[in-house]
């Protein structure tokens, strides 16, 4: 078809998305002056990116296939609204070649490649086939048709274990397994297909041998329907946790220029195989001496920001003048590279119970002020509940500077401003990370995650005296705001009380650590903190931003306190502590779960039982998978012992805390 009625001027976009990207878009897509339309699920009636649209259609009920994957119902959407074109963002329909080519029979734009681009490309299989006939560099592997598992065996011993096993369709470490042995193929075959076909309605799979120590290095590709095709530099998103990014940077700090040059000439090589339009991402693996082809993107990724950064290109600005019609406004010459970036992704996830995604409400969010080279794209605010149903990102924190380590720098001091309270965040996790020896010498590969996962996520630390004085400071402020005294009581900045001198005991706890005191000595003089032996002068004002100031023995420090019942968030310059107030007069109960039961973490679907009842079973033993915000969880026995009952079944939909089997220790 010609090319001038794929890509056509619009006035009226709708984004096919929601959270981070939708939000992203519309900012975008509204000061280039056009009018926005979202579209939203059930569970996403309240969401950000709802309300910043100018429209916004209801497509279904939460689940993903009856809403954001329902193309139907989309197009049914842009119709209703007279939107012209159809954004994908990434995710969901963003790859489907279905979805660009009913784009198309309904008249509309889809600002991305054609569908038989995608098909050709996004394809891993196809896109290998593809790449082989270009001479672009591949890693070994099986890419047929022939998906039996007698072919899928015979493939993995003659490319030799270990090998990767992974979707065809999609990406984002969804449907993919590492297999070390023959003896473990069979299975993880079953799972990734399972986890393909929920997430991409395509269960098709591919065999690659599994590069040691591999770095992953992309390339940021742009075409237009003029026959212009750009590559905007690399990016490094050597930092992966179960194959999923989780720092991502551009440039590459492990190229040098020629390197750069060869990478992106490749890219530029593998794109122009397909005639392609609009913005992609050409991915490599890296041995540490070679590069090699492992997939192409046909859609804009998560972190664009970092080229965005590096480049001085709005990649979706860009992205919406091509699917207009227009050149791309720039020739490969005047592309230039300018400094360094950095991105960390923000998850809904307690890296501390294996990264378990984490579901609820957002009591408290504040993050610092986008600023001095640092960008925040988001897709939730304070009182957004995060749904189970969806992608447990938050927000990206983009950190640029002229150099590496000041990006790197400036991002660890983002993340060390930002408090997200009511959900679990891996925030603490990233800071850990990126200040990491090896993170700074670039000294790592895709397994460094894994490897150093237990230096990444260490034991809380103890409260200090600062952190108990604080505690006490941050109570005393809410009953003072509580009782509407704050204004007038003048011990909170001179410490001075207008009575007898009086005396208070407050006791804190951390996790299941032991019980810790504060005396607070008030009246007649200026108020005192005593920490066992210790005493402090002690007073507190109020500081912008929801903070204090709480000075002791004349030294003044910040502090960031939220306080949720019994439950306080502090952070200080020693870092974040959860403490639990014991409270004398408010009761203190605790519900206490036994460790025989094994209960579902999180609202989510049982997708397979593991294990029968009457199993003996080994500590760690597999009983049943959970899916949870499409991703597989395996729920394990706690103990040694027998499998006394299983109370679900495959197919069950099971609500957080749901007992789902029981375990009865082995009698010795």
């Amino acid at each position: 078809m010609d090319r001038a009625k794929l890509y056509r001027p619009f006035r009226t976009l709708l984004i096919a998305n929601r959270g981070e990207i939708a939000c992203r878009v519309i900012r975008t897509a509204r000061a280039m002056g056009l009018r926005t339309v979202a579209v939203y699920s059930e569970a996403d009636r309240g969401a950000m990116h709802v309300a910043m649209a100018d429209e916004a259609v209801l497509l279904g009920p939460a689940r993903a296939r009856d809403s954001y994957l329902n193309i139907a119902a989309v197009i049914q959407a842009a119709q209703k609204t007279g939107a012209e074109a159809v954004h994908p963002g990434y995710g969901f329909l963003s790859e489907s070649a279905e979805f660009a080519q009913d784009c198309l029979d309904a008249g509309l734009i889809f600002v991305g490649p054609t569908a038989a681009m995608i098909r050709a490309m996004g394809s891993k299989s196809g896109s290998k086939m593809l790449m082989e006939e270009a001479g672009v560099p591949l890693v070994p592997g099986y890419h047929g048709h022939d998906q039996d598992e007698a072919t899928l065996a015979e493939a993995a011993d003659r490319i030799g274990f270990p090998v990767l096993v992974k979707a065809s369709a999609g990406g984002g470490g969804r449907g993919m397994r590492i297999v070390r042995s023959a003896g473990e193929l069979a299975a993880a075959v079953v799972s990734a297909r399972r986890e393909a076909k929920a997430a991409f309605g395509d269960d098709r799979m591919l065999i690659e041998k599994f590069v040691a120590n591999p770095r992953h290095i992309e390339v940021q590709i742009i075409g237009d329907s003029h026959g212009n095709l750009l590559s905007l530099f690399e990016r490094e998103c050597t930092l992966q946790r179960r194959h999923q990014k989780v720092i991502e940077e551009a440039p590459s700090p492990t190229l040098d220029a020629s390197g750069r040059e060869a990478v992106c000439a490749a890219a530029r090589k593998a794109a122009a195989a397909v005639g392609y339009v609009g913005a992609g991402t050409i991915e490599f693996v890296s041995d540490g001496k070679e590069v090699f082809f492992i997939e192409m993107n046909t859609r804009l990724q998560v972190e664009h920001p970092v080229t965005e950064l590096i480049t001085g290109i709005d990649l979706v600005e860009w992205q919406l003048r091509v699917a207009s019609g227009e050149k791309l406004p720039l020739t490969q010459d005047q592309i230039r590279l300018n400094g360094h970036a950095v991105e960390a992704r923000v998850y809904a996830e307690n890296p501390h119970k294996n990264f378990m995604p984490s579901v609820g409400r957002i009591r408290t969010w504040r993050l610092p002020a986008p600023s001095g080279g640092l960008r925040i794209d988001a897709g939730y605010r304070e009182g957004d509940a995060v749904s189970p149903h969806y992608d447990a990102m938050l927000a990206k924190m983009i950190a640029w500077a002229p150099t590496r380590e000041a990006a790197l720098d400036r991002l660890v001091r983002g993340l060390s401003e930002s408090d997200v309270r009511g959900i679990v965040t891996n925030i603490p996790f990233l800071s850990a990370l990126l200040t990491h020896p090896d993170v700074r010498a670039n000294v790592i590969d895709t397994g460094f995650i894994e490897r150093e996962l237990k230096h990444l996520t260490p034991e809380p630390r103890s409260p200090g005296d600062l952190e108990l004085c604080a505690a006490v400071a941050a109570i005393l402020g809410l009953e003072a705001t509580a009782s509407r005294t704050q204004a007038s009581s003048p011990w909170l900045t001179s410490g001075w009380m207008p009575v007898g001198r009086r005396h208070r005991l407050f006791s804190f706890r951390q996790g299941q650590g032991p019980e810790q005191t504060a005396s607070l000595h008030y009246g007649n003089g200026p108020a005192t903190l005593s920490i066992g032996e210790r005493e402090f002068a002690f007073a507190f004002a109020p500081a912008a931003e929801g903070g204090f100031d709480l000075t002791l023995d004349g030294i003044k420090s910040r502090i960031v306190a939220v306080v949720e019942g019994h439950d306080l968030y502090l952070r200080t310059r020693n870092g974040r502590f959860d403490l639990h107030w014991i409270d004398p007069f408010g009761g203190d109960a605790e519900e206490q779960v036994g460790e025989d039961k094994i209960v579902a973490p999180l609202p989510g679907t049982v997708v397979a039982l593991l294990a029968e009842e009457g199993a003996h079973l080994e500590k760690g033993a597999p009983i049943l998978t959970l899916e949870v915000m499409k991703m597989e969880q395996t729920l394990r026995a706690p103990f040694a012992g027998v499998l006394k009952v299983i109370k679900c079944k495959v197919g069950d939909i099971v609500a957080e805390g749901v007992e789902l089997a029981e375990v009865e220790p082995l009698v010795s």
